[in-house]
């Protein structure tokens, strides 16, 4: 039999300064845990912050969405198509003959359109897409067309193989829906001058689309201002099968800046 060595108060003392210490430890560690959780926190607040911005200055300044309500510009483009459009067109890149480009209703082209109201979710949800540029809500307040006379042109319709002519140069354009039986390029005949600050717009669909040719009644006698042009639709971004870019087909329109002005 032996007899049981007691600690000494210096072992105690030891023992008690390991664990003060592991829990000390412990305490650090957690604190180390609930800082790194925080600062995870912050830099994804931060990261969606600055993406916010950043794709707000891109609505606002270069690119947005829009879909497309209606067939006027089949085959180009297919009614629920999404397009990008090119807002630096033409506040900093000028306007060319054939550009597709979407623009605000020069007054009467549309008919009037009452948004039906949205629930407060779906309300709030449309709001933030529409601060990045992602909602299409106010395309049905919109036209696309392709551009065909800028300022000073001459476009006629049509001559005697029923082509519109720009300037004297007949346009052969391979873009746009004809009805079997007809001719014409166009559904309405029209012999203008654009003026100063305006462009003359088209449907490729040419019997079914609202556009210059159908509105030389009203005040502004058909011409759309530039002013009123959002920008350039550049790009088919969805359905996934129809992603292309879009032509403003330059050999069609060659020689008409020299002919005829």
């Amino acid at each position: 039999m032996t007899d049981d060595t007691m600690p000494t108060r210096t072992e105690r003392d030891g023992d008690d300064t390991r664990r003060g210490s592991r829990r000390g430890s412990r305490r650090g560690s957690r604190r180390r845990r609930r800082g790194g959780i925080k600062l995870f926190i912050r830099d994804i607040v931060i990261i969606i912050v600055v993406a916010v911005l950043a794709s707000f200055l891109i609505k606002t300044f270069l690119i947005r969405s829009f879909y497309i309500p209606s067939a006027s510009m089949e085959n180009t483009l297919q009614i629920n198509d999404r397009i990008i459009v090119n807002e630096l067109t033409p506040d900093l890149v000028p306007l060319k003959h054939g550009d597709v480009v979407v623009f605000t209703d020069p007054g009467g082209w549309l008919p009037p359109h009452i948004s039906p109201p949205l629930n407060p979710l779906a309300a709030t949800v449309d709001g933030a897409l529409s601060l990045v540029g992602l909602s299409t809500s106010d395309s049905d307040d919109h036209l696309i067309k392709r551009v065909i006379g800028l300022p000073g042109d001459h476009v006629a319709c049509c001559n005697t193989l029923g082509q519109l002519t720009v300037n004297g140069v007949p346009l052969k354009e391979p873009y746009i829906i004809v009805p079997p039986g007809q001719v014409d390029s166009a559904a309405v005949t029209f012999n203008v001058t654009v003026p100063k600050g305006d462009m003359w717009v088209m449907g490729d669909n040419r019997y079914d689309s609202q556009d210059s040719s159908r509105n030389q009644s009203l005040p502004g006698k058909g011409f759309v201002p530039i002013k009123d042009v959002v920008g350039r639709a550049i790009l088919i971004s969805w359905p996934a099968s129809r992603w292309s870019w879009l032509d403003n087909y330059p050999g069609v329109f060659a020689g008409v800046d020299r002919g005829g002005k």
